[in-house]
């Protein structure tokens, strides 16, 4: 068993000298994850990676014990935490530009719907799982492991105990529901 098998485990018994090394061992995957995300899911956000990847960290500790035993869920669960940073920026600025202590200022249309485009987005996908979580949970842990943390078909068919044929149903099961919703 690797080092970063190891520390989900003691992580997930409650270790707190265990969780705080297992991000530190993880780093590298995070961080790749980190970029993916913003890549691919946080368009537009003004977060860079690293912002993402330790306000993730954050999150993480003050989360508590850790809930999966496995590598598969520990990523998968690091996707759904950056997810919801992704979102909370979004909102946050979405919430700021709206008001508060802001100068206001006249901007044409189309610069003003440029600007609004990513966040509005992030926040619509976001709503749009939430949905999707409602009809089928697992097609939407399908989604954040393949989507938000970038994991092949038989990593996600291992952490969930399904088989990768089941995964590609879901995986295209989730992309036409997201995409009917998203219309």
């Amino acid at each position: 068993m690797d080092e970063l098998s190891q520390l989900i485990q003691r992580a997930h018994g409650g270790d707190e000298k265990a969780r705080e090394r297992l991000f530190a061992v993880a780093y590298d995957d995070l961080r790749g994850q980190a970029r993916a995300q913003l890549r691919d899911g946080g368009r537009n956000t003004l977060l860079n990676t690293t912002v993402l990847l330790h306000e993730s960290f954050l999150r993480f500790q003050r989360a508590g014990k850790l809930l999966g035993t496995e590598r598969g869920h520990f990523f998968a669960y690091a996707a759904r935490v950056m997810r919801s940073v992704i979102v909370d920026f979004a909102r946050q600025r979405l919430a700021e530009r709206r008001g508060g202590d802001a100068v206001h200022l006249s901007l044409d249309a189309e610069l003003a719907e440029n600007l609004r485009a990513g966040e509005d987005e992030v926040i619509q996908i976001n709503d749009a799982i939430e949905a999707l979580q409602a009809q089928d949970p697992r097609l939407v842990q399908v989604v954040e492991m393949r989507y938000f943390a970038g994991m092949t078909e038989l990593e996600i068919a291992s952490a969930l105990g399904i088989t990768d044929r089941t995964v590609r149903r879901d995986w295209e099961k989730a992309r036409l529901l997201l995409a009917a919703m998203l219309r």
